[in-house]
């Protein structure tokens, strides 16, 4: 059995996106300034993202029997993500997304799941080989919460490092816990499981101790948009903001995703949990510089790039001598 460096399991959402100039009120018809299709979903978003990032990666999911889960195979394909342990629905069709993007590239989705909601925990169990054989697991809560809590379990048993993402945002079960070592909500779904308000940024360690102590995390990393991240390694007794990158940002959809799938590949090449963060920042932040979800995920060059010249642009140097 090949050891994978990341196993995704997660969602295939084909996005169908509109952008307008603001969002319709209740039973307002609105003209739309764009329209584009991508191949996204977390599950999808998150597994190209390691991949590359230079991870060997495998993802498990469901798709439909249709032109969609063709299109997902030859773009996973592409980036060399394995693909072997996704199941073809014969009869629910490949899920589908449709994000609304504003002009200043903030966005809200719409998910219809399809074939994403028929994955079973036998199908789950049916892929342990590679679930138990990969460094990382990178989870997502895009699937019936069986199958996650079903992967989660095997891989923790076999001392898999687990990656939860709870998202989408709302309550989640908490029999997910005893099997999760790093969580990394977003800033809404941080406020949903704590019911802290993440805009007043004194709140933000209270609140990524808080989920770390009621979940028994090894860590915690609450990711804040254009304000960065926060990091707590609860293994090395680490807290720390990582800020955000300055860059002309377009389409925010899938950054968090970037994000995600980055801080796996680090993790499972044995980054420490800060260090992975501070180079997932960066691809998150680079992926929002272009459209798409999947496709606008960057690679670990471009990434380490962007650090390096933000650490340039940062060090001092000698009067009467021209900056770096």
């Amino acid at each position: 059995m090949t050891r994978y460096d990341v196993c995704v399991l997660g969602s295939f959402m084909k996005d169908l996106v509109a952008s307008a100039e603001r969002r319709p009120l209740p039973g307002e018809t609105l003209h739309g300034t764009g329209f584009a299709e991508h191949l996204g979903g977390k599950g999808v978003n998150q597994a190209i993202a390691a991949a590359r990032m230079g991870a060997r990666t495998a993802i498990v999911g469901t798709i439909g029997d249709d032109r969609y889960g063709e299109e997902f195979l030859e773009l996973l394909k592409t980036d060399g993500v394995d693909t072997s342990w996704v199941v073809r629905h014969p009869e629910l069709g490949t899920g589908v997304g449709l994000p609304l993007v504003l002009p200043d590239g903030g966005n809200s989705i719409i998910i219809v799941s399809r074939a994403n909601s028929a994955i079973t925990p036998a199908e789950v169990e049916a892929a342990s080989a590679v679930l138990t054989s990969s460094k990382v697991l990178s989870v997502q809560l895009e699937l019936p919460v069986e199958a996650s809590r079903a992967a989660l379990q095997l891989a923790s048993a076999a001392g898999v490092l687990t990656i939860l993402t709870p998202a989408p945002a709302g309550p989640v079960d908490t029999g997910l816990a005893a099997f999760v070592d790093i969580l990394v909500p977003n800033e809404v779904e941080a406020a949903a499981l704590t019911g802290l308000d993440c805009d007043d940024e004194t709140q933000v360690p209270a609140i990524a101790r808080r989920l770390a102590d009621e979940w028994d995390l090894r860590g915690c990393v609450v990711t804040l948009g254009s304000r960065g991240a926060f990091v707590l390694d609860r293994q090395y007794g680490v807290e720390m903001r990582v800020p955000a990158h300055s860059v002309a940002t377009v389409d925010t959809v899938g950054a968090g995703d970037a994000f995600c799938g980055s801080l796996a590949a680090s993790l499972a090449d044995g980054a420490a949990l800060v260090d992975a963060v501070q180079l997932a920042n960066a691809a998150g932040a680079l992926s929002t510089t272009l459209d798409g979800a999947a496709a606008s995920a960057p690679t670990r060059a471009a990434a380490l790039a962007l650090l390096d010249a933000q650490a340039r642009a940062a060090m001092p140097f000698a009067v009467g001598q021209p900056p770096p």
